[in-house]
């Protein structure tokens, strides 16, 4: 690798080569984050002290927290640093590390919320066998494969980029590292990695995206039958999930549609479903989900309660 790559470090241009909107970037952005970390930690420890969100429903949602968490770290905290420095450098290993990572996590989440469609629809399609179905080993082994599925999407990025010669620019026109920036520093004809990156990244987004707007459809339709109760508790949970995937999937979706633009518009995208979304995950389902509303608050008057005990 030493042979084919004379640059070592590569150079961010960031958001906004103005100080005053870099500060204003920064203030945000970190709120933004602590915002992002603690409201998702609260979905997780929620559901692992609450008895009465047992369900696999809440099982996949403490794991899709947890990637929320992990995936927007791999990005805000550079990012928030960089907006305090003139010079927004990272190194060429640390360029790739923070590639795989943030494939590995978004790859996961992906495969996270297919997950979830397909509880869903065990639940309201057939709910007299779900609990058979919907067993704690096969949900175990669910969460499993997304895992796997995130590490073999990733790993197949990465293994595109890694042998590719970085030998003259070095200025990523982007605020973290991601596939289709790096290709156009390489120093060789990049069209079929292009193609590749494309298929991989892109085809994973979309293929998952029909498919889980045709599960719900077939919810939907499903839904016909039921009584008006049962129609608004279904839609009431599923509501939250459709919501959440189209935040996710909506951006990456314009993104890999047109893997060659060097936009602005393309950083504001990148900005929103590394900032915004991950964030948008856990209000969502809280709001939107009066068992967990309920749960939290037991958990607050039990914390309230040790502290008085403590004091």
């Amino acid at each position: 690798m030493a042979n084919t790559h004379n640059v070592t470090e590569f150079i961010f241009l960031g958001l906004s080569c103005y100080q005053e909107v870099q500060r204003v970037c920064f203030v945000i952005f970190l709120l933004l984050y602590l915002a992002t970390v603690v409201g998702n930690f609260l979905v997780v420890l929620t559901v692992m002290t609450s008895r009465s969100l047992g369900s696999p429903m809440y099982f996949f949602l403490s794991y899709l927290s947890f990637v929320e968490i992990c995936y927007s770290s791999t990005t805000a905290p550079k990012l928030i640093s960089d907006l305090l420095t003139d010079q927004k450098s990272i190194s060429l290993w640390g360029c790739l590390t923070q590639l795989f990572f943030f494939h590995f996590f978004g790859g996961t989440e992906i495969f996270l919320l297919t997950m979830m469609a397909y509880d869903r629809y065990v639940a309201i399609c057939k709910p007299l066998n779900y609990t058979t179905i919907m067993t704690q080993q096969l949900c175990a082994t669910l969460v499993g494969i997304a895992w796997l599925g995130g590490f073999v999407h990733s790993f197949a990025q990465i293994l595109l980029i890694f042998h590719l010669p970085f030998c003259g620019p070095k200025v990523i026109d982007h605020y973290f590292c991601d596939v289709i920036p790096l290709l156009s520093l390489a120093c060789s004809d990049t069209f079929l990695i292009s193609l590749l990156v494309t298929a991989n990244g892109g085809t994973l987004s979309v293929i998952s995206f029909v498919v889980l707007l045709v599960s719900y459809v077939v919810i939907l339709l499903h839904l016909r039958n039921q009584s008006s109760e049962g129609r608004h508790k279904a839609l009431s949970t599923c509501g939250s999930h459709i919501t959440v995937v189209v935040l996710f999937f909506g951006p990456l979706v314009f993104i890999y549609l047109r893997p060659s633009a060097t936009l602005t518009v393309d950083k504001i995208v990148a900005v929103f479903y590394t900032m915004v979304t991950p964030l948008l995950s856990p209000v969502i389902y809280t709001l939107r989900n009066a068992e967990v509303k309920k749960a939290m608050k037991r958990l607050w008057i039990r914390a309230m309660r040790r502290d008085d005990g403590w004091s």
